[in-house]
């Protein structure tokens, strides 16, 4: 007779309980330290990569003036829900500002939250640009390893543009974070066939739509090819999945453009930046095709959009105002994408290493030809959209390169490394050599970079040909330092000196003519990292006078993008473009005091020509100003029946017209105000309308 043996006594099965650690605790511990496999550097080194992203986004926040333009936007919807909803550049809501307002809410929590202020409205880009560097990080490790995170996360960390933009308050960092969420998703419903990750991935393109519009919707050709090639599940579930998944990207896109659309105008705000006073307008033209294929309606005096980074043309982020921003990488990783599909040709359609390596060779190269050839209105900003998978690519190449060079029977192999660091060393000094005389740290930069560069090559190929790893893995390290030196210096300096918060750039002036753009096309002042943009804190509360220890001059765009005139103030007398272009009206402090004084209950204190004038005023006097032409002056915002229509409600008593009628004050309301307002002596252009003058 069989006797089964007894079951283990439960004091056992508690004991073995208690000895396993909560799962709480063992994620916790996971965080900190990383995964029981990853080497016992990889975790320090990301903690280590983290902060110097932070600490580059944060450094000096008092430096930090931001753009105007969005800081007005959210300051005015921490004082109206309804502004805050519409994205509208004043609490009063009469017009919006050019882009759709996920990113305005983002900060504009963070402001009502914990109050407006420079380090409020920082708080989140701070947060999502160093976010990102983790989400980086995370997707290259999964199918790369910890070494090709760590370069990945360390080139995104230091790439110029996007140093320079995560101390600003345009949307890009936002934009940026969001579809790195979506390529998350998306690489997850790759690897598992599942729905739900895809339809995630779409829902956070669509919230990257409602940040900068068009703009999110570069990186889909490769999000779309990258799941019908390579996602673990039969074609026709591949084509039911995208489907499903285009559905969400449809609906998280179009949710807020359909309610602002299908309000009645007379109820909300003029869509500023369009042509129609719809944000269906907006999307196709302005921030859409607008800005491909230019447009007349663009911003701009060349015709077809003002480019503040040079001519359009496949060289365009080599040249003079572009390169040192972004293009350091771009010799590697070209090399790099173009190796590794070779090295992965024969892997089953469904290998995950060559799906990462078509998203972000994708990513890389659609944005490339999307920002080099774009003939509307462009910013070297933009750019920093462009950088994560340059980054990834670096890193993912760079460990795929490394080990066919070490284990390659191929001779080629034997040269392909060493080629891509040479040529991207020989790139990064023919960078540097254009700023040589801007400095030490650009001298000093070009030095490491060449040096480091030719050590890399040398110890490579001696390395290898002596069979020595010890030796070839120093000859790593030191390529990784010749490729991040030079945006090294330029990361440097743009986390060091203050910026243009309208078109925000890291590293010294290169002298190159940028094609339109303010500063001399581009250009910043000889000597100097950066320019300020706005002659007050973006934090300081409104207060009617500059804050003290703030610098006192201010940068006004007159008219075109074309054309930047900067002014300075004397004591309180805070000077400020006005009258669009070709107008020599001057707003001060003191109008701005005499406004507030005899502003007599109007909902809004003035009304001026453009956006960039409104914004400095809303910011100074706390109160809501009319833009009556939007950005550029050439917006249909403000007409004469409605300019009457808010005289005579006694909701407006003021406007400020040029001296020649400029551009945003038609001749129209101009030739009226001039007739039937009285001016105000003490200031010119100024005019006060009452409800008597309206006939």
């Amino acid at each position: 007779m069989t006797t089964l043996a007894p079951p283990p006594a439960p004091a056992s099965q508690e004991g073995r309980h208690r000895a396993a650690p909560p799962a709480a605790a063992g994620r916790l511990k996971r965080l900190l330290a990383g995964a029981p496999e990853d080497p016992r550097w990889a975790r320090p080194a990301l903690w280590a990569i983290l902060v110097l992203a932070t600490a580059l986004y944060a450094w000096n926040l008092s430096s930090i003036s931001g753009n105007t333009f969005y800081n007005a936007a959210v300051y005015s919807g921490t004082k109206s829900w309804k502004a805050f909803f519409f994205g509208a550049l004043d609490s009063g809501s009469f017009i919006t500002v050019d882009k759709p307002p996920f990113a305005l809410w983002v900060m504009g929590l963070s402001a009502r939250l914990f109050g407006y202020g420079t380090w409020q409205l920082m708080l989140p880009m701070v947060a999502v640009g160093t976010g990102s560097v983790a989400l980086l990080y995370r997707m290259v490790k999964r199918d790369f390893g910890p070494v090709a995170a760590t370069v990945a996360a360390l080139a995104l960390t230091l790439t110029p543009i996007t140093v320079a933009i995560n101390r600003d308050t345009n949307p890009d960092p936002i934009l940026v974070f969001l579809m790195l969420l979506g390529a998350a998703a998306l690489m997850k419903a790759v690897r598992t066939g599942r729905l739900m990750p895809l339809v995630w991935s779409g829902v956070a393109i669509g919230f990257a739509f409602n940040t900068k519009m068009m703009q999110a919707y570069v990186v889909l050709p490769a999000f779309f090819l990258v799941y019908l090639w390579a996602a673990r599940v039969s074609l026709g579930r591949r084509i039911r999945n995208l489907a499903v998944g285009t559905v969400a990207l449809v609906v998280s896109s179009a949710w807020w453009m359909v309610v602002v659309d299908l309000i009645p105008a007379s109820s909300r705000p003029y869509i500023g930046g369009s042509t129609d006073n719809t944000v269906w307008d907006l999307v196709i033209g302005y921030n859409g095709f607008g800005r491909i294929f230019g447009a007349s309606s663009s911003v701009g005096s060349q015709g077809n959009g003002a480019s503040f980074g040079g001519e359009a043309g496949l060289y365009r982020l080599f040249n003079d105002i572009m390169g040192g921003q972004i293009s350091w990488l771009i010799p590697f990783a070209l090399v790099a994408l173009i190796g590794g599909l070779v090295l992965r040709g024969r892997a089953p359609r469904t290998d995950a290493k060559r799906a990462a390596l078509l998203l972000w060779g994708g990513w890389f190269v659609f944005h490339y030809l999307t920002f080099a050839l774009a003939e509307g209105t462009f910013h070297p900003y933009y750019v920093t959209a462009m950088a994560p998978g340059i980054a990834a690519l670096a890193g993912i190449g760079g460990v795929m390169l490394y080990k066919a060079f070490q284990e390659g029977t191929a001779a080629k192999w034997a040269w392909v490394l060493p080629a891509a660091i040479a040529a991207s060393t020989a790139w990064a000094v023919v960078l540097l050599q254009r700023v040589s005389g801007s400095g030490t740290l650009y001298t000093v930069a070009e030095v490491v970079a060449g040096v480091a560069g030719a050590l890399a090559v040398i110890g490579l190929l001696l390395g290898r040909f002596s069979k020595r790893q010890r030796l070839t893995g120093i000859a790593a390290l030191a390529a990784v330092v010749a490729l991040l030196a030079g945006p090294a210096a330029y990361s440097a300096s743009a986390a060091t000196s203050s910026t243009n918060g309208t078109n925000p750039t890291a590293g010294p002036s290169t002298g190159g003519m940028g094609g339109g753009g303010g500063m001399g096309g581009g250009q910043r002042p000889s000597g100097s990292g950066t320019t300020t943009s706005g002659g007050r804190s973006m934090g300081e509360p409104p207060s009617g006078n500059a804050p003290s220890g703030t610098s006192s001059s201010t940068t006004g765009t007159t008219g075109t993008a074309g054309t930047t005139g900067t002014e300075s103030e004397s004591g309180t007398e805070s000077a400020r473009t006005a009258g669009g272009m070709g107008g020599g009206t001057q707003v001060s402090s003191a109008m701005i005091t005499y406004l507030k004084k005899n502003q007599d209950g109007a909902t809004w204190l003035v009304a001026v020509a453009t956006d960039q004038t409104a914004s400095s005023i809303i910011l100074e006097s706390g109160e809501p100003v009319i833009s009556m032409g939007g950005w550029s002056g050439s917006d249909n915002a403000m007409t004469l029946a409605k300019l009457k229509s808010l005289v005579k409600s006694g909701k407006l008593h003021y406007i400020v017209i040029s001296s020649d009628g400029g551009q945003g004050t038609n001749s129209e309301i101009s030739t009226w105000v001039k007739k039937n307002g009285t001016a105000v002596s003490d200031y010119s252009g100024l005019y006060r309308l009452d409800t008597s003058d309206v006939s």
